[in-house]
């Protein structure tokens, strides 16, 4: 049986280039790129190779821009050196948007589907920042504090946990005025490293409930298949059954205003017997957490293991 888990990153990741050479190197990375084209209806593979790196950044651009290079490494490593993935893996697992290429990943949703999916994902969530649910929004990352001392000065401040990416690395979410109160509480406290994150709004928050709601209605109308292998749920930490669509649409849905819970995400998957974790996209910001969650564990990186793949 497998030990291994593969896990997707989300946004954050994307870099001008990214894709590139893979698709230089494979006609079937090309082809990848192609059909995302196409379904979008405008070059998300220019923005990939070429930028800009403002519009490439932009929420509704990065997140099906992600998805496509996460699949095209998946792709490319399944085409060139297989035995690195372990397939089938004992489970998969994405941060926030990876979510959504674990599901192409594990059979459960088209890539057509997925591609529209994030797009709509990723214009609501550019106007809920921009309208009143969002307006005056914002997260940071905290560095350094215990989760419990985190919680409580949430609930005593109005913001909200968003992420639970690493023991130690926390994001939270809220308004501008929250946000502030809660910076200063934190260094009351006595915590050091309050960051404020370069993002549009209040992400995995309730202000995003007006926009999931709408996304919705979006993910209701798409068939969703049985599962090759078990996906961990970033809502619940846990393994999501293989063959309920209406889980998935509930999953995708609720995502979206709840926190990612990373760090019992990868301990679930751990304690489930995965002990080789493969990262498969650009970056290596997923590694990083796991190892700081399991430090046992083995951690793979779909970059470090295309270049030492010979053309």
């Amino acid at each position: 049986m497998s030990n291994t888990a593969w896990v997707f990153p989300g946004q954050g990741s994307q870099v001008v280039g990214m894709g590139y050479e893979l698709a230089q190197k494979y006609p079937e990375i090309a082809e990848l790129y192609s059909r995302a084209d196409e379904v979008l209806g405008f070059s998300l593979s220019g923005l990939c190779f070429d930028g800009p790196e403002a519009e490439l950044t932009r929420t509704d651009n990065a997140q099906p821009a992600l998805l496509v290079t996460s699949l095209a490494h998946l792709k490319a490593i399944q085409l060139r050196q297989p035995e690195a993935l372990d397939e089938p893996p004992l489970f998969v697992a994405g941060h926030s948007l990876g979510e959504y290429t674990a599901l192409v990943a594990n059979g459960s949703l088209k890539f057509e589907d997925a591609l529209k999916l994030v797009r709509e994902r990723g214009r609501l969530m550019n106007q809920a920042g921009q309208g009143e649910s969002g307006g005056g929004s914002g997260m940071v990352a905290v560095i350094g504090a215990d989760d419990n001392q985190l919680e409580d000065l949430a609930r005593q401040t109005g913001v909200e946990v968003a992420n639970y990416n690493s023991p130690g690395q926390t994001a939270l979410s809220g308004t501008s005025e929250a946000l502030a109160r809660f910076t200063l509480a934190a260094k009351e406290a006595g915590i050091k490293r309050v960051i404020p994150l370069p993002v549009s709004a209040a992400f995995h928050s309730t202000l995003m409930r007006p926009m999931a709601a709408e996304l919705g209605k979006l993910i209701g109308e798409i068939t969703f298949s049985p599962a090759r292998f078990p996906l961990v749920s970033n809502v619940t930490a846990q393994p999501l059954p293989l063959d309920d669509a209406a889980a998935l649409r509930q999953e995708l849905t609720v995502q979206t205003y709840s926190p990612v819970r990373w760090v019992e995400s990868v301990r679930t998957m751990y304690n489930g017997g995965a002990t080789r974790f493969v990262e498969i996209g650009t970056g290596k910001v997923l590694g990083g957490l796991i190892k700081r969650i399991e430090k046992s564990v083995e951690v793979v990186n779909s970059e470090e293991v295309l270049k030492n793949v010979e053309g």
